[in-house]
């Protein structure tokens, strides 16, 4: 059968969430859609629930397994060699898809064929009585929404504007994820990474303004807990995106290069925080990570300024402020 859509769902110790999940998957158009799930050698139920839903017949789906824990880099890597489909959504399998998303997503693509469709979310903390306003509708694109572009400059700007680089955020057609392009293993912050290599494929794209993905914030999330590993990896994750984007366009606009370097000063002020809370604020690591910085901006502080004022970019004029104690 010729799959439209392959879903794909990284899993490793998520018993909890699983069923949710599978539900809010049961309740869209799965016509021509294949569900590919992974497990990377749960240590809980994870493998029994999705081995249940998997020969229930309510799904065209596969699953797969590790033969030992390997990450969630791996597990997509593993689901990118075995998706058929068209298109790819990467869905986290503690979250859940809104209603009538899938409908949706196939009228956007039957229409226009992007390369990339990009979609909203909620911040989901189903444990609270009461969700805060500010949390029901998160855009993960600073541009026009629900016409096709082709303007590579404007997907750069509008990406790292809004700086939701996350993979379950953006649908993408299967042929533009060939053998180079793949997660880095063994690394946290690995989407930060992945995802402007993806959009620099890209020839056109549709951002849809709906909240498509209900995305659950939990204790023991991989970033819940800061290490230095992790914050390294954090700090790491943006090197060689601006290279490569001027590469391909060596006059990049200010606006935009003026929105990557507010996103560098917001990674670089969370590393800041987190080495304070393992007390590994040193001059030394806070100097790695500020030599990081530098190289991924490749201005200086006159230069940040100059750029976030000129572009009228008070978000990352505020955040160059917070920052200069330690720049």
């Amino acid at each position: 059968m010729n799959h439209w859509l392959s879903i794909l769902l990284p899993v490793y110790n998520v018993e909890a969430y699983l069923s949710e999940c599978f539900a809010s998957l049961l309740g869209q158009d799965l016509s021509g859609v294949e569900i590919i799930a992974i497990d990377d050698q749960s240590t809980d139920g994870s493998f029994l629930v999705l081995k249940n839903f998997a020969v229930s017949g309510q799904f065209d789906m596969r699953l797969l397994q590790h033969a030992e824990n390997q990450g969630v880099s791996a597990a997509r890597n593993s689901l990118l060699d075995a998706a058929t489909g068209d298109y790819l959504w990467f869905l986290d399998p503690d979250d859940v898809l809104a209603e009538d998303a899938i409908r949706q997503l196939k009228q956007i693509i039957d229409l226009h064929s992007p390369d990339l469709i990009m979609c909203d979310f909620k911040r989901w903390q189903p444990d609270l009585v009461r969700q805060q306003a500010r949390e029901n509708h998160l855009a993960s694109f600073g541009g026009p929404s629900g016409v096709l572009l082709s303007d590579g400059e404007l997907l750069f700007k509008g990406l790292y504007q809004k700086g939701r680089l996350h993979p379950w955020s953006k649908i993408s057609k299967r042929s533009l994820w060939d053998k180079s392009l793949r997660f880095p293993e063994g690394r946290c912050f690995e989407d930060v990474s992945v995802m402007p290599k993806l959009a620099l494929r890209v020839k056109n794209y549709f951002y849809q303004d709906t909240v498509w993905i209900h995305y659950r914030q939990r204790q023991g999330s991989i970033i819940a807990t800061p290490s230095l590993k992790k914050i390294e990896d954090m700090s790491v994750s943006v090197s060689g995106a601006l290279d490569e984007w001027l590469e391909r366009y060596p006059h990049m606009n200010s606006a935009a290069r003026s929105a990557f370097n507010g996103f560098c000063i917001k990674v670089y002020i969370k590393a800041v925080k987190d080495l304070a809370k393992i007390n590994q604020l040193k001059p030394n690591i806070l100097s790695t990570h500020r030599n990081h910085f530098y190289e991924n901006v490749k201005t200086d502080r006159l230069g940040l300024t100059l750029g976030f004022l000129s572009n009228g970019n008070a978000i990352g004029l505020w955040r160059l402020m917070k920052a200069f104690r330690y720049l």
